[in-house]
């Protein structure tokens, strides 16, 4: 894993990481030890459920960290506007069916398929970053390649 995140994106991990790591993990584990009194814990479902809820932060502080560790930093601000890149919009041709669309070009954190919010780093958004309007550029996806024309950049 190496995701492309802004400085903003990496607060935001930064910040909620910070926050399960101390509120969310404190209350958890006093809420597993209050049903922790209430006696047998093979058939207590209380404490199951805190002990689940315990394993399910823990996971997603393992994630964010993750995520923090392996980012490298991009910076949108300094970007050409002619050409595609984070935060772009354009719109753009599927030329096999002909299908227009406008697609947003974002970081992994932000993307959102059914708004056509793309990652940089998936297929097509590799494909598109650093086109031009006019651009017609080859896709190569798992399900095989298909060609995207760029209309123009918004």
């Amino acid at each position: 894993m190496n995701n492309a995140l802004t400085k903003e994106d990496i607060k935001k991990l930064q910040d909620e990481l910070d926050y399960r790591m101390t509120v969310v993990r404190g209350q958890i584990a006093k809420e597993k030890a209050i049903a922790a009194a209430f006696g047998d814990r093979s058939e207590n479902a209380e404490y199951k459920d805190a002990c689940e809820r315990y394993q399910e932060n823990d996971d997603r502080i393992q994630y964010l960290y993750n995520m923090i560790a392996s980012a490298t930093i991009i910076e949108a601000e300094h970007q050409d506007q002619s050409v595609l890149g984070l935060n772009s919009k354009a719109r753009v041709r599927f030329v096999e069916d002909g299908e227009e669309t406008v697609i947003t070009l974002v970081t992994t954190l932000d993307i959102d398929p059914a708004n056509m919010r793309i990652s940089i780093e998936s297929d097509l958004g590799r494909a598109l970053t650093g086109r031009k309007a006019g651009d017609t550029v080859e896709v190569n996806a798992p399900q095989g390649t298909y060609l995207v024309e760029i209309l123009e950049i918004i």
